[in-house]
């Protein structure tokens, strides 16, 4: 075949492929009907968020026809809303363990609507939810917005230390949802755990100081601080090599001798510590 017969034709199957429509494959960036939000809010020391997507009016009726009454509605648009909660909380007075909670309501054209929070976050509108799956369900009364609301939107409200509402605003609705944390009690435990390990960093400080060979005389009283704090297997077992390195073999056994006392039955010192302690005690007498 001729060249410029050959360029023609594949010039002229390469125009060919461009007016086909299977071709053009980037697809113009539009605004999505219900697009994704997502709102947050601190409780005390309790994180909440929620992800949902917001769809509008855009001049329907909303309440008893797109929202059927006593029907169970994905609070939302699309898969369903999810709530999540960084410690335990109350919904109401029902306790939820932290966690992520998909979030559903059955509106009544008279008096209360359900409020229901299920265990699975991974449901498409309402499909898959089974009830046997709920954690909670509250009734909350329905109130009238001062201004409508196009979009459906959630917002945290009446913070305090010790909880929050989360409401939910749609055209002239607002459904308000009570959470509450036990902020005190999740000080008071978090306090417990800062001081049971408040031997940590010493002996952790240690530990490197000893696995570098720096400064082991530093070293040792950062254990010695931590053993004074809290005696454990592990920085009596710091201690102990501290000691070895140093040339103190006999106080380096005993502080070895009271790892062991201290480690005994304890699963990680069992299989993975008591051998090599057992052989740094044969080795130092």
């Amino acid at each position: 075949m001729d060249g410029r017969i050959r360029r023609a034709v594949v010039a002229l199957g390469g125009s060919a492929l461009l007016s086909l429509p299977f071709v053009a494959s980037a697809q113009p960036e539009v605004p999505h009907p219900s697009p994704r939000a997502k709102v947050e809010q601190r409780v005390g020391i309790t994180d909440f968020s929620v992800d949902y997507s917001s769809p509008g009016v855009k001049g329907r009726r909303i309440w008893g026809e797109l929202v059927p009454w006593g029907e169970l509605w994905r609070a939302g648009a699309n898969s369903a809303t999810v709530l999540t909660a960084s410690r335990d909380f109350f919904v109401g007075e029902t306790q939820v363990p932290a966690g992520s909670y998909s979030v559903f309501v059955v509106p009544n054209e008279t008096g209360a609507w359900t409020v229901i929070l299920n265990a699975n976050a991974k449901i498409w509108g309402t499909r898959g939810y089974e009830a046997a799956q709920d954690v909670a369900r509250i009734q909350v009364e329905p109130t009238t917005l001062a201004e409508p609301r196009e979009r459906l939107t959630y917002i945290f409200s009446n913070v305090t230390d010790e909880g929050a509402d989360l409401d939910l605003e749609w055209e002239k609705v607002r459904v308000r949802i009570p959470l509450r944390v036990d902020t005190r009690g999740h000080v008071l435990a978090s306090i417990d755990k800062a001081v049971e390990q408040a031997w940590m960093p010493h002996s952790v400080s240690a530990q490197y100081l000893l696995d570098n060979e720096v400064d082991l005389q530093r070293a040792l009283q950062l254990v010695d601080t931590s053993i004074s704090i809290q005696p454990t297997w592990r920085n009596h077992w710091v201690k102990a090599q501290i000691l070895g390195k140093l040339g103190q073999k006999k106080k380096a056994v005993e502080a070895a001798r009271k790892a062991q006392s201290l480690g005994k039955g304890e699963y990680i010192f069992e299989n993975f510590y008591a051998e090599g302690v057992d052989r740094a005690i044969a080795g130092w007498k």
